[in-house]
């Protein structure tokens, strides 16, 4: 007799995460974001999770350690071109690597909706795998 298919059945296993910061990484795009974001012309709402004033939050350090994935974080010049794709011109933007390739996992609104907590990042990441039958190892 055939058992019942479970939920965790049909999961698809993500091998990684990447976020996509929105700013380009140059020199010069540090220096940009820095003073538009000081002045109300930039925003980042995967910035504002991942980093304080001038570098990475303790709790964000803590988090992506206690992954049994890696997560990179890329920005908008630098981001592998797989990924580019996958994120489709999005930004913000986090993408979970499959057997099948890259997905979405949390577009910019999921990441506004994070309020630069680390804890409800977290948190809004467990529900949308959930709901994209997603699952980590």
């Amino acid at each position: 007799m055939e058992r019942p298919a479970m939920a965790s059945d049909s999961a698809r296993i993500v091998r990684s995460l990447a976020g996509v910061y929105n700013a380009n990484g140059t020199l010069a795009g540090e220096i940009r974001y820095f003073l538009g974001k000081r002045f109300g012309t930039a925003h980042c709402a995967l910035c504002d999770i991942t980093h304080g004033l001038v570098s990475e939050k303790a709790d964000w350090r803590a988090c992506t350690t206690a992954l049994t994935i890696p997560f990179q974080t890329y920005h908008l010049n630098d981001q592998p071109e797989a990924v580019s794709e996958a994120a489709e011109g999005r930004a913000p933007v986090v993408l979970a690597e499959c057997e099948e390739g890259w997905v979405v996992l949390l577009e910019p609104e999921h990441l506004e909706a994070c309020n630069k907590d680390v804890e409800t990042f977290t948190q809004v990441m467990q529900t949308r795998l959930g709901l994209l039958g997603l699952t980590l190892p």
